[in-house]
């Protein structure tokens, strides 16, 4: 099978969602195509990816449908690993390979990043921007066509900054201006939205899965159920997720998806904790399985968030999903963690949506204006030791 992937990224986001969808399309016979990753940082888990063969198992559990699954894939979709810091050279050489047509990457929220203090002659520059400016330099001049890139993390506009960060590397580098320009014409940067919790290796439960297995699984990983890939563009006829199955969405634009995403996924989660954590309750699962807590959540979703984004199918659908989501046994979600910066998350998640309802049902909602409550009563002290960001709201 051809190498036809480079992935900048080996963590365990990545091998649960992009990883695992290869697997899917090449064992559904509607792609033929194998992943070569790239390590971006200098420590990393290429070195035990290349001992087990690019092969691991991948844990999916969770609620779909009402019914409790955990399921098992040994997922064979990457080839092996790249690792630029021990070996520039291979990693220059996978720019010379014509059938490498997609870049896929996962460098976090800092990985996009430009320093302007590289040079070319790193080996390898330090940024992943500046890694992949040397890679597709090194493809244009093997004169061979550009790549599709799917940016997974977890920013606004990410393949726009990644594309405006390469083309500043370049000039800072002094490259040709006809780079430039097959930078911006052969080369097709997608912004896209990833959805998907991955609960990574399994520390507490390794030793028995790996019994069950009958192998040792350094890469074992496990994440739920439910999966989202929103994607700007549309390249189902070289990359056909949605033929395999998988929950894609190739659109125009990503904002409304995120929008909804924040609302609602992200709006119940920063609504519902501080409230319910002074009730007594720990864990998102306690709140689900709480009658009177589960009711309040249901009522701020479907009689509160979602008629402000519209009360779509699609809006009611993905509620419904979150409800599931926030159910799942496997996924023990503290509530203190949710609640960290709550007054940046309200006022991003939730103080958008009153508003919004204010302004189109001409009163305010209850179970958001009492989730408001909640947050000063949270905050409320005998000394002012707030943050600034309290102080302002």
């Amino acid at each position: 099978m051809r190498e036809r992937i480079i992935q900048f990224g080996e963590g365990g986001f990545l091998r649960s969602f992009v990883d695992m969808f290869v697997h899917i399309m090449n064992e559904k016979g509607v792609f033929d195509g194998k992943v070569v990753v790239v390590q971006p940082i200098e420590k990393g888990l290429i070195s035990v990816l290349n001992d087990q063969h690019g092969v691991y198992h991948q844990y999916l559990r969770g609620i779909e449908n009402g019914e409790v699954i955990n399921s098992c894939t040994e997922v064979k979709s990457i080839s092996r690993g790249v690792n630029p810091y021990t070996d520039y050279a291979e990693y220059l050489k996978l720019a010379h390979n014509p059938d490498m047509r997609f870049i896929i990457s996962n460098t976090t929220e800092a990985g996009i990043e430009y320093l302007g203090t590289e040079s070319l002659d790193d080996a390898p520059p330090k940024s992943f921007p500046a890694k992949l400016t040397a890679l597709l330099y090194e493809r244009y001049k093997a004169g061979l066509d550009g790549f599709i890139l799917f940016c997974c993390e977890l920013i606004d506009h990410n393949a726009d900054f990644l594309k405006e960060y390469v083309i500043k590397y370049a000039k800072l580098w002094n490259l040709p201006d006809e780079f430039v320009n097959w930078i911006e014409t052969k080369n097709h940067f997608c912004n896209t939205l990833v959805d998907r919790i991955c609960t990574g290796y399994p520390k507490d439960e390794a030793p028995e899965l790996c019994r069950e297995l009958g192998c040792e699984d350094k890469l074992l990983n496990t994440a739920e159920i439910f999966h989202l890939w929103v994607i700007e563009g549309n390249y189902e006829d070289e990359f056909p997720l949605k033929k395999a199955g998988i929950n894609v969405i190739w659109t125009d634009d990503v904002t409304p998806y995120k929008k909804r995403k924040v609302r609602i996924l992200n709006g119940a989660h920063t609504s519902m904790v501080l409230a319910a954590r002074m009730y007594g309750l720990s864990t998102v699962g306690e709140c689900l399985k709480d009658e009177k807590v589960n009711a309040m959540l249901k009522k701020t979703l479907f009689e509160e968030i979602v008629p402000t984004l519209g009360n779509t199918e699609e809006d009611i659908s993905f509620a419904n999903a979150v409800l599931e989501r926030f159910a799942n046994p496997f996924v023990k979600h503290q509530l203190l963690s949710i609640a960290l910066n709550s007054v940046s998350k309200f006022k991003a998640r939730v103080l958008p949506t009153i508003l919004e309802y204010k302004e189109k049902f001409g009163k305010l909602p209850k179970c958001l204006t009492m989730s408001l409550a909640a947050l000063i009563a949270f905050y409320r002290t005998d000394e002012a030791n707030d943050g600034e960001d309290v102080m302002k709201f």
